[in-house]
C-alpha cells in the first residue's frame, strides 16, 4: 500500500534516564519483583493485575511467553539510587503493520509512587516508541474503577478516546470497563516538552 508505514519491530532494549533504568524483564528479576510488589502489598487492589509474591515466577513466565509470541515487550523498572527493582511495565496489544503499541501492565512499589519514576518511565517508553520504532500512535488503557490511573494517564497529555463497556475479565473473574487513551505522533513533541518540564519540577 503506497505510503503505508514500515511495520514496527519490537526487540528487548535497555532504556535509561537519570536514576531510572528499564531493563528487559528476565528470570533474574524474580526476587526483585517479589520485593517490589510487597512494598505496599500491591496485589490487594482488586482492579489491577499485580501478582502476589508467590505468583511472580508464573507472572514472569507468562510475560516472557507473550514477548516470544511478538505480542508484548516487558521491562523491570530499577531505581539506580537504591539499586532496587521498583516496578514493571510493558508494550502490549501491538499492531505492527499500522505502527501502534500500547503502554500498560504498569505498577510501582508504594515507596516510589507519586515520584519522578512514572514520568521518567513514560518519557522513556514514548521516546522509544515514537523516535526509535517510528510508531504512529501509542495507546494507554486502564480499569474504569482505577481513577488514580486515569488521572495519571491524562496528566501525561494523553487524550481520552472513550470507554469499552464490559470489555475484559479481571483476575477475580469480574468484568471490567476499560478506559482508552492515546497519543498520536503529531502530539508527541508537545507531550515530550510537558513531561520534561514535569521532571524539571521534580528535580527542583
Amino acid at each position: 500500500m503506497p505510503g503505508a508505514p514500515a511495520p514496527i519491530v519490537l526487540e528487548p532494549v535497555t532504556l535509561e534516564r537519570g536514576a531510572v533504568r528499564l531493563e528487559p524483564l528476565g528470570p533474574q528479576h524474580v526476587e526483585g519483583v517479589a520485593a517490589a510488589v510487597s512494598d505496599g502489598e500491591l496485589w490487594r487492589l482488586w482492579f489491577t493485575g499485580v501478582p502476589r509474591p508467590e505468583e511472580v515466577a508464573a507472572w514472569l513466565d507468562a510475560a516472557l511467553a507473550a514477548q516470544a509470541a511478538g505480542e508484548q515487550l516487558a521491562w523491570a523498572v530499577r531505581d539506580l539510587e537504591t539499586g532496587h527493582v521498583v516496578g514493571s511495565t510493558r508494550y502490549h496489544d501491538v499492531v505492527a503493520p499500522i505502527g501502534r503499541v500500547e503502554i500498560g501492565y504498569t505498577w510501582y512499589a508504594k515507596s516510589v509512587q507519586r515520584t519522578h519514576v512514572n514520568t521518567t518511565c513514560k518519557l522513556l517508553l514514548l521516546e522509544h516508541a515514537f523516535d526509535a520504532l517510528g510508531c504512529a500512535v501509542v495507546g494507554l488503557r486502564t480499569d474504569g474503577f482505577n481513577h488514580a490511573s486515569q488521572r495519571a494517564i491524562a496528566a501525561l497529555g494523553a487524550q481520552r478516546d472513550g470507554v469499552l463497556r464490559h470489555h475484559s475479565a479481571r483476575r477475580d473473574g469480574s468484568v471490567r470497563d476499560t478506559v482508552m487513551f492515546s497519543i498520536l505522533a503529531a502530539e508527541w513533541p508537545d507531550v515530550r516538552r510537558h513531561l520534561e518540564h514535569r521532571l524539571e519540577r521534580h528535580a527542583g
